[in-house]
């Protein structure tokens, strides 16, 4: 607590402690029940999805109730295709984010998708995504998995994430490339020189960047790059949990996306409602003077405070840097497990 303040503007900020401590508990209970009754409907759930499973692969086909219009349709025989072709390579693709993870060479592969589930993990906590594939040319497995281990729910603490490792067959890797380069014009070599390197995939999502025990080896840039590399991987992961699976079909015909777009704009009109009322002052933009003084006294007030405070952060990091010390960025607030960015953390 900062010494600058009184001792009675103290005693208030800890009587707020206090009722932040009783709140943070409150959201233990909240997020004990939620994970309750997210167990409860995912068994609700699970019905569907086999149905789903079942008329994606034609394993069985439509049953029930169907529009006019799709009664009138007649099946050609000689063309009649099982299941929904390409149904989770479409859905997935329809994502801005995934679509960019998905790289024209990976669709040969990803065509052979057959379903895509998720389940939570008690312990350790997380959850963990499921890949289910037909037997393809590209790689033996039969399921891909990947695997988010959550220290803390609350302010989304990432132990680790753990991927299947990919058993490929003979000159079928999508995650790196033969490059063949000309040898120097000084070189005795006359032959073209053959490396293999990495190459951009969306099978590199299973082999997520691992965290360090300890982050005081890397620099700023190390840093910086591994932050982002954690950040995208998980918002990937959430994307698929919490978009694709539950909504599947509406990303296949891109109904899903007018559903996004709406909630942008909804989001953004609220916005902009709140920006007309500050600048218009709620009456026509009528200001009294003396209110206007007494505003800007309020805000110079308030900036000399943050430039106190500003100066005092400086100092501390001064500090920080005499002993070794890093400060950088969002630093993990455990050592070996970060912190995930806010925007993670509302998906």
């Amino acid at each position: 607590m900062k010494a600058s303040l009184s001792p009675q503007v103290r005693k208030r900020v800890e009587c707020l402690r206090h009722l932040q401590s009783q709140h943070d508990e409150l959201e233990a209970e909240f997020l004990e029940e939620r994970n309750e009754l997210e167990a409860r409907y995912q068994k609700l759930y699970q019905p569907l999805y086999t149905k789903r499973y079942e008329i994606v692969n034609g394993i069985k086909d439509v049953e029930g109730p169907t529009s006019n219009q799709l009664a009138e349709i007649k099946e050609d025989p000689v063309t009649e295709e099982k299941g929904v072709p390409e149904f989770w390579l479409s859905a997935m693709k329809t994502h801005e984010v995934l679509a960019e993870e998905i790289k024209e060479r990976d669709e040969g592969a990803l065509k052979f998708i057959k379903d895509i589930k998720w389940s939570r993990l008690h312990d350790p906590k997380g959850f963990k995504l499921e890949f289910c594939f037909n037997p393809n040319p590209y790689f033996k497995n039969s399921v891909l998995t990947k695997s988010y281990h959550i220290i803390d729910e609350s302010d989304l603490v990432l132990d680790q994430a753990i991927g299947t490792e990919i058993e490929w067959f003979p000159g079928k890797c999508l995650t790196k490339k033969v490059v063949k380069k000309k040898p120097r014009m000084w070189s005795r070599n006359t032959k073209p020189v053959t490396t293999i390197e990495d190459c951009e995939s969306f099978f590199t999502f299973f082999d997520p960047p691992q965290i360090p025990e300890n982050e005081d080896g890397l620099d700023d840039d190390a840093y910086d790059e591994l932050q982002g590399q954690l950040q995208q991987d998980y918002s990937v992961g959430t994307i698929i949990r919490d978009k694709i699976i539950p909504n599947a079909v509406s990303w296949f015909t891109g109904e899903a996306i007018e559903d996004d777009a709406s909630d942008g704009i909804d989001d953004d009109t609220e916005d902009e409602s709140e920006d007309d009322e500050e600048e218009g002052g709620g009456d026509g933009g009528n200001y009294d003077s003396n209110e206007d003084e007494e505003e800007e006294e309020r805000k110079r007030s308030v900036k000399k405070e943050v430039d106190e405070d500003d100066d005092e952060d400086e100092e501390e990091e001064d500090e920080e840097k005499v002993s070794g010390k890093k400060k950088i960025g969002e630093l993990p607030i455990r050592e070996g497990h970060w912190e995930l960015p806010s925007q993670c953390k509302s998906q």
